[in-house]
């Protein structure tokens, strides 16, 4: 029966599918859960991606087994509505990334040979993928990169996509040119013209930033996430060095307390490994 399978702890994911069944049923069902479209769960699915980033970032592997089920409640969530618009099931949603698992990876489930550099083989992933997005009629090279990714994240992938196609400066030295550039016209930008103008070469100079990083080999995603991280750390020991003298940030100069965030950075790099 179907309450026996929502209390069983171990029918695995047939019992989340159950539940979530249940929850969104429109006579039994939550009404929160009713009401809920694609839309309107979506940025739910983009928190709890972040939230298991986070726990990793953390080494909290705990809190990561929890947001791990998290994320795979909004998978079961958006394959119930797709079932119910009779667009998809879960089954056909494993089914469609089994089957591309396999097809992307015939140097272990096919005849290819798994005697491939780590280049060879990511070279053979994107031709494989190509060949996926020709069959899908995208024509374009910057085709399939989803628009809802974090701005510069999906400015990292469209660089590299481009760059596939030869659209790409040769080296460094010119894209570090390209930023002085940027950052020449985002002055004047700011001394002459409007606040559209501006913003326009902000988001210029970020997008160059982001291709430099590509070219340095580093994720500017993950470069940033390490700055902020750092950022919150070090601010947190200037907040606990005034706390200890019995004052706050706000009943603070600012020369006090850079000349704390120097010292904090200062302990930091002497009790670096």
């Amino acid at each position: 029966m179907a309450q026996d399978l929502i209390h069983d702890p171990d029918a695995g994911i047939e019992r989340l599918l159950e539940i979530m069944r249940r929850l969104r049923d429109p006579d039994t069902g939550c009404p929160w859960d009713i009401e809920q479209d694609f839309g309107s769960i979506a940025p739910y699915t983009i928190e709890e991606a972040y939230e298991v980033a986070d726990a990793i970032a953390r080494g909290d592997w705990a809190e990561l087994e929890g947001e791990l089920g998290d994320l795979l409640l909004q998978s079961v969530y958006h394959t119930q509505m797709g079932a119910e618009a009779g667009h998809f099931t879960f089954q056909s949603v494993v089914r469609n990334i089994s089957d591309k698992m396999v097809a992307r990876h015939p140097h272990v489930f096919g005849d290819d040979s798994r005697d491939k550099s780590a280049e060879q083989q990511t070279a053979d992933w994107e031709a494989i993928k190509a060949r996926e997005r020709a069959g899908k009629a995208q024509k374009g090279a910057l085709d399939g990169v989803a628009v809802g990714l974090p701005a510069l994240l999906r400015a990292y992938k469209l660089q590299k996509r481009a760059a596939r196609v030869g659209f790409d400066w040769p080296d460094t030295g010119e894209v570090i040119a390209k930023i002085a550039e940027e950052a020449a016209e985002l002055v004047e930008a700011r001394d002459t013209l409007g606040q559209d103008e501006m913003e326009e070469e902000f988001g210029d100079l970020m997008f160059v930033m982001a291709n430099l990083g590509r070219h340095l080999g580093l994720d500017p995603e993950a470069a940033l996430r390490a700055a902020n991280a750092k950022f919150t750390r070090r601010f947190a020991g200037v907040e606990a060095q005034l706390a200890a003298a019995g004052k706050r940030p706000e009943d603070s100069t600012l020369e006090e307390m850079d000349a704390l965030w120097d010292a904090v950075k200062a302990q930091e790099r002497k009790t670096a490994p």
